[in-house]
């Protein structure tokens, strides 16, 4: 089973919680034990699993980044401007597998699955695949 989720991004950078989607899309699948891969089809946008209780998290996590890949570097080349955005998504990945067990998704108390936005606001797709478990 695979399907497209679309996205509407509002900031330039920002950290979208997925998790209830993609639960709700496990769930009326009828699937009960599997893998879920979830990847983003950017190359300016990611998939990351972080805590989902504490919104500073984000935050911080937003401002770290950009402070390791500041937007407007001299010595950057890229033409679209945007280096800063692609190095962002290497790092987070652009992709997560997840273990789906008894039809909800294996997470940790306290984590969640984002969308995460470098390059925004856009119109984005992730793409999601559910492996069933024989």
């Amino acid at each position: 089973m695979q399907k497209t989720f679309q996205i509407k991004t509002t900031r330039h950078s920002d950290m979208v919680d997925i998790t209830s989607k993609l639960e709700e899309w496990i769930y009326e699948s009828g699937v009960e034990e599997g893998i879920l891969v979830v990847s983003s089809m950017h190359t300016t946008a990611g998939i990351t699993v972080n805590e989902n209780a504490d919104p500073d998290v984000k935050t911080d996590m937003l401002r770290r980044l950009d402070e390791i890949y500041p937007w407007n570097h001299v010595k950057d080349l890229h033409a679209e401007g945007n280096t800063a955005a692609h190095l962002k998504t290497s790092t987070v990945g652009h992709a997560q597998t997840l273990i789906v067990s008894e039809g909800k998704l294996v997470l940790g108390t306290w984590q969640g699955v984002y969308f995460c936005e470098f390059d925004g606001p856009r119109d984005r797709n992730y793409q999601v695949k559910l492996i069933v478990a024989e």
